[in-house]
């Protein structure tokens, strides 16, 4: 997980072999082209999900941020993972039993993936019903608001830009503060065994 500030008139290179790549705007624009010249515009809150060895390009007219996800696919036999291209506001919102904020899933949940991204928004003052403690890795990027967050027996205030990589069985607890929707995007690894 990492930041990518992309200045004028600047370009991608491509991940290390067998490396997939997620990126997601988070200010400015930017134009996602494939070795076939199809091109797709990336605009705030819009993200592409690139399979490994996929060839392409991510140019940038103006500046932009983009939040670059890159890990080596854990492969399946006959499971194979596709170019995805969308935006936060087109993916639906989930139920979310038990607990009250509004959770989207910007990739499938099929076993080809093994990795997930997901939206999180909380209105001022809500807050996870349950501390929570899960096998898999998580990378956190607060993309608007602020709020506390638990980790382990610490507290931590968190604001619009901050990160957070948990490690698998740290409990993780969050609220938010303030007077504004607080909204993170959150990493986490799936559909495939840890051990």
């Amino acid at each position: 997980m990492y930041l990518a500030k992309m200045q004028e008139n600047s370009q991608s290179g491509l991940p290390a072999h067998d490396v997939e790549r997620f990126v997601f705007v988070v200010q400015g624009s930017v134009t996602l082209t494939n070795v076939s010249s199809a091109s797709h515009k990336l605009e705030v809150d819009s993200y592409a999900y690139l399979p490994p060895n996929f060839e392409h390009i991510i140019k940038c007219d103006a500046s932009a941020t983009l939040v670059v996800f890159e890990r080596r696919h854990a492969s399946l036999e006959n499971h194979f993972t596709e170019l995805i291209v969308g935006s936060t506001d087109q993916q639906p919102l989930l139920d979310t039993p038990g607990e009250i904020f509004e959770l989207r899933k910007l990739l499938p949940t099929s076993t080809p993936y093994d990795f997930n991204v997901h939206i999180m928004d909380f209105q001022p003052g809500e807050y996870l019903n349950v501390k929570e403690v899960h096998y898999n890795q998580h990378g956190l990027l607060l993309l608007e608001g602020q709020g506390i967050y638990r980790l382990g027996d610490s507290w931590y205030p968190v604001q619009s830009g901050d990160a957070i990589w948990m490690a698998p069985f740290v409990p993780q607890w969050y609220a938010a503060l303030g007077k504004t929707r607080s909204r993170y995007l959150l990493y986490k690894d799936v559909n495939r065994n840890p051990l």
